[in-house]
């Protein structure tokens, strides 16, 4: 048995993202409930009252979640979708926010649990915004099509490569794996979603040459609206998990 990957070092065994995700909800889920690091209300989206989940199919090196998302089994509680849906609605109330959200880890694992929490939410008028990085989107087109019935969800799908070798380089992801993500926002357009794409397109580690080629292949699938251009910032478990995989870019002075 392959070991759990926990952070990309030099020299990585790059693995397949739908078995990790496999072994992920192993640890994290247990029927409809799922493992969670912390509750509160965040500064993003102009105030979003939010539930960090634990654990990931990818190992991004830029990725600012805490260590949950490398070491899933140490420690946290499992929580019910009504509990999180009480959390969630308890902080925006305090906070006065309309906006919901789950995020921290991959959101879309535990499929079960998140539509259940979504379920709850569909009889509010918040706003939810799903964040994911697309994988189980481009592999379940029936997670895709349960999400229809949602009127209050909004998708945040954000891409990490432009080609399977930059994907393998900077997610430990097998470069196989490269298009699930594309076929996500294919699947989302073809149910007529409501969504928008991010990137991670930080020219310190992304290419211009592979920035171009993965907005040809947006254009290509028929993607033309919004696209969310995003920087790596100084977060701690960011700079640790870019040193760990041999970058130092926090370190220079000038960024190309």
């Amino acid at each position: 048995m392959e070991p759990y990957p926990r952070y990309i070092t030099p020299g990585f065994k790059p693995f397949d993202p739908l078995e990790l995700a496999r072994k992920t909800e192993e640890i994290t889920c247990q029927g409809d409930l799922k493992k969670y690091s912390k509750f509160l209300c965040a500064g993003v989206y102009q105030g979003i009252s939010t539930g960090y989940t634990v654990g990931c199919c990818l190992r991004c090196i830029f990725c600012w979640v805490n260590w949950s998302r490398d070491f899933p089994e140490k420690g946290m509680d499992f929580y019910s979708p009504q509990q999180v849906f009480k959390k969630l609605v308890f902080y925006a109330k305090k906070k006065n926010v309309p906006r919901l959200r789950i995020s921290g880890g991959e959101p879309t694992l535990g499929k079960e649990h998140l539509l259940k929490v979504l379920d709850l939410v569909n009889t509010t008028d918040y706003l939810f915004i799903l964040e994911t990085n697309g994988i189980l989107f481009g592999y379940d087109r029936d997670y895709v099509s349960k999400l229809k019935k949602h009127k209050n969800v909004y998708i945040r799908l954000c891409l990490k490569a432009g080609t399977p070798e930059g994907f393998e380089k900077r997610t430990g992801a097998k470069g196989d794996f490269f298009e699930l993500p594309y076929l996500g926002i294919k699947n989302l357009m073809e149910e007529n979603l409501k969504f928008h794409v991010a990137c991670m397109n930080d020219p310190a580690l992304m290419p211009d040459s592979e920035n171009q080629i993965m907005k040809k292949k947006l254009k290509k699938l028929g993607y033309f609206d919004y696209l969310e251009e995003e920087f790596c910032d100084p977060y701690y478990t960011s700079v640790q998990r870019l040193e760990k995989a041999g970058y130092h870019i926090f370190n220079q002075k000038n960024r190309d």
